[in-house]
């Protein structure tokens, strides 16, 4: 292959890359341009500290402190259950079954249950409240939205200690530390910015999804008071304000959506902080 011609599909590639690059960025500035653009002047301070009051969504007075709450409580809650699970499973795949074919068929499976509609993740949970008695509340929320966040949070949670040195891994073995303690005390801290960032990955999916809560959490207009009663979440305070012939009501659908993408953007940046202050663990 000649000179000339490498470098011709060098700078293919790189027009490529850079035109990849380009829409990613696009998409999302143009996803964000239209939220702020039509939510930010909707927005008040009203709509962010009292729930709604009656013919709310017929453009009267109230908020969705409801939404912001049950948001919190339902990603939360998930994140938080999905995590006693999640941690468990990456540590027995990276210490205790590394390189085995137990430790492939797990991850095939949690790539599996990664790739699957939320909307059956939500099907899901309904069946198993009607068969528990339940009714739909913050608890069947919760359990769905863990459902949802597991297969990420492990994978990622696998990911994160699989770049752990195996020097570190075979010194700590060394000095006579069980397979737990390494773990616990090597490779869970040397991980710890990326394991940080796995929950907060599985934390955003948990916040933003709606067809998983929506048969299991349920709706109301008042704050959650109870794990058996329902609750009110952003992604579904979008989805009916939008439905809703009301011009007014639908620019709170879109000042609903800023709100919730100040929330992951907080947490973002939140993380980011955290994930500095842990990497005072790390060896480089």
């Amino acid at each position: 292959m000649s000179r000339r011609k490498r470098r011709l599909q060098e700078q293919l590639v790189i027009a490529l890359m850079l035109g990849s690059t380009l829409v990613v960025l696009s998409s999302l500035l143009l996803v964000l341009g239209t939220v702020v653009w039509r939510g930010l002047p909707a927005l008040t301070l009203e709509m962010v500290t009292q729930t709604p009051k009656g013919g709310y969504y017929l453009g009267k007075e109230g908020g969705i402190l409801n939404a912001i709450v049950g948001s919190l409580y339902l990603a939360g809650g998930g994140t938080a259950l999905a995590l006693v699970a999640s941690l468990p499973i990456a540590v027995y795949l990276q210490v205790y079954a590394a390189h085995s074919r137990r430790a492939e068929l797990v991850r095939l499976a949690l790539d599996v249950l990664w790739g699957v509609p939320s909307i059956v993740y939500g099907a899901f949970g309904f069946i198993i409240m009607l068969w528990l008695g339940m009714r739909a509340s913050l608890m069947g929320g919760i359990i769905a939205l863990a459902c949802l966040e597991l297969p990420i949070m492990a994978r990622a949670m696998d990911e994160a200690l699989a770049m752990v040195p195996l020097a570190l891994k075979e010194a700590s073995l060394a000095m006579g530390a069980t397979r737990l303690e390494t773990a616990l005390k090597v490779m869970i801290r040397q991980a710890g910015p990326a394991l940080l960032t796995g929950v907060l990955l599985a934390f955003g999916r948990g916040a933003g999804d709606a067809a998983s809560v929506l048969f299991t959490a349920g709706y109301t207009d008042r704050l959650p008071d109870s794990f058996f009663g329902p609750v009110a979440s952003l992604p579904l305070a979008v989805f009916f304000q939008l439905g809703t012939p009301f011009p007014a009501v639908q620019d709170r659908a879109y000042a609903a959506a800023l709100v919730l993408t100040v929330i992951v953007l907080g947490l973002c940046l939140a993380s980011r902080w955290f994930a500095k202050r842990l990497t005072k663990y790390v060896v480089r």
